[in-house]
């Protein structure tokens, strides 16, 4: 579906908006995409929830992936940081930078994926811009939600004494991006096709994330890794966070492509694009924090604790810390 040969052709901006975006403007305030801007107007005694992601070819996707899935990973990585401050979706904006070997069937299975996922996730697609590019094809969206008022789970809560929990499990997206580029292991055909869809198709919590209103102490979406992210709520409300490896959540098919445990362990403490969620609670919680994920259908691991101190630190079974030398994904 993607020809890196001659460009070809595909509607003007405005006959693409029409045909393809102002179906997927399904909340009142989008006006069918007819206007310059949207009104977003949160339910009364809530705050309105901001967030951005830009996604890259080359960097977040390869370039013959599927539009549909490249739509679906865009959307949903926004949503997966919505659904760590506790939010309920609402709506988002869409900016697309397009190079001259887009047609108009690609972008067809790319609003598809958007349709499925508003459906869904019961958002609404408010506006955005596109433009021609000579560079990588870029997704760029900002995503809306709402909270009660004054109860956004913020990564600066976390407090002495808090336990630590992540949902799902650890790595499978970063195992899918080894399958997809070859490197190591010889996964059976079931178990790649697990992996990679992780990588493509991340899964945002937001059921959980909206339960944990009031058990949460602090949260965030694992993006660039478990050990990186967590060193950035660490560093936000000032103290240590130390992570068990012995219990940190694997898949079966993760073990199977990295049977090796040392390997397996450190690869999924710090590979990215989990988007699953990280918080902290107190202990006396611990109970609500089970019960919420039965209610909603998440698997939740308790992995560590929170002391005095600085920084984040892998430990072993004996309490001793495991050095790791890039604890995640570096940007720049």
């Amino acid at each position: 579906m993607m020809n890196s040969g001659s460009e070809k052709q595909r509607p003007g901006e405005f006959e693409l908006i029409a045909e393809l975006f102002a179906p997927l403007a399904t909340a009142p305030g989008a006006f069918k995409l007819t206007d310059d801007a949207a009104v977003i107007t949160p339910p009364a005694g809530h705050d309105l929830i901001v967030t951005t992601d830009a996604l890259v070819e080359g960097v977040h996707f390869f370039a013959n992936d599927r539009p549909d899935l490249i739509a679906k990973k865009s959307l949903r990585v926004n949503l997966s940081d919505l659904a760590a401050k506790g939010s309920t979706p609402a709506g988002y904006l869409l900016v697309l930078s397009l190079p001259g070997r887009i047609d108009t069937d690609w972008l067809r299975s790319f609003a598809h994926g958007l349709a499925q996922d508003q459906r869904e996730f019961g958002v609404s697609l408010l506006g955005g811009d596109t433009t021609a590019t000579p560079g990588a094809l870029t997704v760029a969206i900002t995503a809306f939600g709402h909270v009660p008022a004054g109860k956004t789970i913020r990564r600066s809560g976390a407090q002495v004494g808090d336990l630590i929990y992540v949902t799902g499990t650890l790595g499978d997206a970063g195992a899918g991006l080894a399958c997809l580029k070859e490197e190591g292991g010889s996964p059976s055909a079931a178990d790649r096709e697990y992996l990679v869809h992780r990588f493509q198709v991340p899964e945002p919590r937001m059921r959980l994330g909206a339960a944990l209103i009031g058990l949460a102490s602090s949260s965030l979406d694992v993006s660039d890794g478990l050990l990186a992210d967590l060193d950035h709520m660490a560093e936000t409300s000032a103290v240590r966070i130390e992570v068990e490896a012995a219990r940190l959540p694997f898949s079966p098919a993760l073990q199977h492509l990295w049977p090796d445990e040392t390997q397996r362990m450190l690869q999924a403490a710090t590979a990215g694009d989990d988007y699953e969620i990280a918080f902290t609670a107190p202990p006396h919680r611990r109970e609500d924090i089970m019960q919420a994920a039965v209610d909603t259908g998440t698997t939740v691991s308790e992995i560590g604790r929170v002391v005095a101190g600085k920084r984040v630190a892998l430990l072993d079974f004996k309490g001793h810390t495991i050095p790791v030398k890039c604890p995640g994904y570096v940007h720049f």
